[in-house]
């Protein structure tokens, strides 16, 4: 079958490889209908989250039609139309009894397991193929109503839990004023959450045009940073109080400003955070090797410290490595901030949010804007990293 292979770092190639076999009982082997590129994926072609090994299959978000299951797998049948959560539970430990499926104990004790990752993540092949090992098929998949399309299913995998859970997370109620830091798929879907969870008021923030005209798409009141201070904009616009609610959906790639007048005073900004890193992080850790040039927190984390109104609630749902450490807990701490953050437990959002589009409360595939050849993936993840215009949400349909 053809996958997409990392080979090394900015090194990707879509080869054959082996098909996949069932190891164990619960074993499911899925036949992928679709399958999608994701911010992460680019982490490991980057270099910014190491650990990956020659030859791993890319990929986290799949659906597609059960080929064949181990006598474990009670609740499926061959042939049944699936969609794959990104992250792994074995559906026993108390984590996932308790709806933390990313957090499971049984899968990956140390971290979250998913597909297509590094070591450290379970080194389970991904989704970027024309076929897949799902591991614990019994928790692991969920059966597609016919109603349901490919192109709105493959958002259900990651995308859409994702920015579901930053909403969640976000405490959101009736009424709330709320700011969405990033403007990608997981921003768009947390704006679409946003409103399905009653907020009053939805600033999106971003510099890309055509995501924040997707995001005035949704009702969101647009601000470009790259031409205007976002915390002194949402200050005007609240009177002064700042947002009840803020989601940082962007993580550790956030962008600086392009041009415009507003980009010198927030490159000062920036390199004024830097430096205050570099003096303070010495001091935190003596031995000198924790620290790393422009380990100042990310724009979009200190925007939202400083754009949230007293008393509010952080949500950070974007990625973080383990070399970013540096917050300006400071000023959270003396806002009375409560924040909360993690890895998408989408096992625990997908059945709901799959009654959410039979209702046609929301169509997932709006944020879908490119549709590619499993063949043509490395042209599309070059378009996809280096942030295309329009480039949103690409996703792969494998030929069989």
């Amino acid at each position: 079958m053809r996958a997409v292979v990392w080979k090394g770092i900015g090194d990707i190639a879509v080869e054959e490889v082996a098909d996949p076999k069932l190891k164990d009982p619960t074993d499911a082997i899925v036949r992928l209908t679709a399958s999608a590129i994701c911010g992460t994926d680019l982490h490991f072609i980057r270099g910014t989250m190491p650990g990956m090994k020659k030859g791993m299959i890319l990929g986290h978000e799949g659906v597609g039609v059960i080929e064949a299951l181990g006598d474990g797998v009670r609740n499926f049948n061959v042939g049944d139309r699936v969609v794959i959560p990104s992250t792994i539970g074995c559906g026993n430990c108390s984590y996932c009894r308790a709806g933390y499926y990313a957090q499971c104990d049984t899968v990956n004790r140390d971290e979250t397991a998913f597909y297509g990752g590094p070591e450290s993540a379970g080194g389970f092949a991904g989704l970027q193929a024309e076929k897949a090992r799902v591991p614990y098929a019994h928790v692991n998949l969920v059966k597609l109503p016919d109603e349901i399309s490919d192109d709105q299913a493959i958002l259900l995998s990651d995308i859409f839990p994702t920015g579901y859970m930053a909403a969640d997370l976000a405490e959101i109620r009736q009424g709330n004023c709320v700011a969405v830091f990033g403007c990608g798929p997981v921003g768009q879907f947390a704006i679409a959450s946003a409103r399905l969870l009653g907020a009053g008021r939805i600033f999106a923030i971003d510099q890309k045009p055509s995501r924040l005209a997707m995001a005035r798409a949704q009702g969101a009141e647009v601000i470009d940073f790259s031409k205007e201070d976002p915390v002194d904009t949402i200050k005007q616009l609240t009177d002064g109080i700042g947002v009840d609610r803020a989601i940082d959906a962007v993580g550790m790639d956030a962008e600086r400003p392009e041009g415009g007048p507003a980009a010198k005073k927030l490159k000062a900004k920036k390199q004024a955070l830097d430096d205050e890193a570099k003096e303070v992080a010495p001091k935190q850790n003596p031995d000198g090797d924790n620290w790393h040039p422009g380990d100042a927190p990310s724009l979009a984390l200190q925007w939202a410290v400083e754009a949230l109104a007293k008393a509010g609630t952080l949500s950070i749902i974007g990625v973080y490595g383990d070399s970013n450490r540096v917050f300006p807990i400071g000023a959270a701490m003396n806002k009375n901030l409560t924040m909360k953050m993690g890895n998408c437990n989408h096992r625990a959002y997908i059945p709901r949010l799959i009654e959410l589009i039979l209702a046609r409360a929301v169509d997932p595939s709006q944020i879908l804007t490119q549709r590619e050849a499993l063949g043509d993936a490395i042209e599309a993840y070059k378009a996809f990293d280096t942030r295309q215009e329009s480039w949103i949400k690409v996703e792969l349909l494998p030929t069989h």
